[in-house]
């Protein structure tokens, strides 16, 4: 027997038809259908894709979703509010290297020797301190001669050592030396 699932419903009083499922399914499968509930403000089925708005299949959504689900990414989620690096009104290329900062992957020295690339990992500069990002932007005297000589035109020096001794976070640093 061929039977279509919407012929098991009872369209006008939006219940199953409890008996023809009975006969389309085994018992643990009837039990499971007649368990769903059924909405009486559908009035019609329609096909709808959870991963577009639209509700349209897209493989581009598939793609996503199957990323999201399937595989472990877990590692690539760093918690932060990006979403101010995305509305601070300064050109894309600062923007993407203010991301790459704050997401770790700004190549320094200590960087490229994680990633297994041998190499010493002082400072070029001052060739006695450890060069991560922190250090190359902010601590290596280099560094802050570039910052003191821009000091000229915004006093910029100076908000960058009062945040620095508020709170010694470089992703709150940054947005707050942009925003």
């Amino acid at each position: 027997m061929q039977v279509k699932l919407s012929e098991s419903i009872d369209q006008d009083l939006k219940v199953w038809k409890a008996p023809l499922i009975y006969i389309m399914f085994d018992s643990q499968t009837a039990h499971i259908f007649l368990g769903t509930p059924l909405q009486p403000l559908v009035t019609e089925d329609k096909m709808i894709w959870k991963g577009e708005k639209s509700g349209n299949y897209s493989v581009k959504s598939e793609y996503r979703i199957c990323v999201s689900e399937i595989a472990d990414n877990s590692h690539m989620h760093v918690q932060g509010r990006w979403n101010l690096i995305r509305k601070l009104k300064v050109p894309p290329k600062i923007k993407k290297f203010l991301w790459r900062v704050c997401r770790g992957c700004f190549l320094t020295r200590a960087r490229l020797n994680s990633r297994g690339v041998s190499c010493s990992t002082d400072c070029v500069h001052c060739n006695n301190n450890y060069e991560d990002s922190i250090h190359v932007l902010i601590e290596c005297p280099k560094a802050v001669q570039v910052w003191k000589d821009y000091n000229i035109h915004a006093n910029l020096w100076d908000k960058i050592d009062r945040v620095l001794r508020q709170d010694y976070n470089i992703h709150a640093f940054y947005i707050h030396l942009f925003a």
